[in-house]
């Protein structure tokens, strides 16, 4: 099977997240300044998990763009990174209700090991699938930026337990560290 199907459905499912994710977003009463600061947790939440869920629409894209087919257990895979981001407007949604307090902030950086981890495992199956001399082989034969990733995740999850901010800070250093796609796979086209 070809990859348009897949990428179609990735695409409405992610476009479903964020508008789930901004409508959860009340309006607040009144029409002061003041009257923003209640939401801006849940505003600032949203904009990281914004930033997140294009990331991974990104990097989709251009995991795809790499891909001529796909097979079960790529669309298994992909059903799995998608699950995980599914869960993205809760985790975004408790963690800005409840102004970065240690359980939500812990429970979203799991809920961004789990994708990140899905994602492993989606890249894994298109190699196993295409191979190792594959465009998409040889364009993801190094994981660095991927194990650093989970790393700071890891490291974020466990933070947030004693300092919620510093987990925080970690999730939003690996946002900033995917905010540029994957070049590893334009180079890998253009050669």
């Amino acid at each position: 099977m070809t990859t348009n199907r897949l990428e179609a459905f990735s695409d409405g499912v992610l476009a479903i997240v964020i508008t789930i994710m901004v409508l959860e977003m009340q309006v607040p009463e009144g029409s002061s300044w003041e009257a923003l600061k209640p939401v801006l947790p849940k505003f600032m939440s949203y904009v990281l998990s914004f930033i997140y869920l294009g990331v991974y629409w990104n990097n989709h894209h251009h995991l795809f763009q790499a891909m001529e087919k796909v097979n079960g257990s790529v669309l298994w895979s992909n059903l799995f990174l998608l699950f995980s981001l599914s869960l993205v407007p809760f985790t975004t949604g408790w963690m800005g209700e409840n102004h970065f307090d240690t359980y939500p902030v812990a429970l979203y950086g799991m809920n961004l090991l789990l994708a990140a981890i899905a994602f492993l495992v989606l890249e894994k199956a298109a190699i196993k699938f295409e191979g190792k001399t594959s465009k998409i082989g040889k364009a993801l034969s190094g994981n660095k930026k991927e194990y650093a990733s989970l790393a700071l995740y890891l490291v974020g999850v466990v933070a947030s337990f004693f300092i919620p901010v510093i987990g925080i800070l970690c999730y939003v250093i690996v946002a900033i560290m995917w905010i540029i796609p994957d070049k590893r796979i334009e180079n890998s086209l253009q050669n």
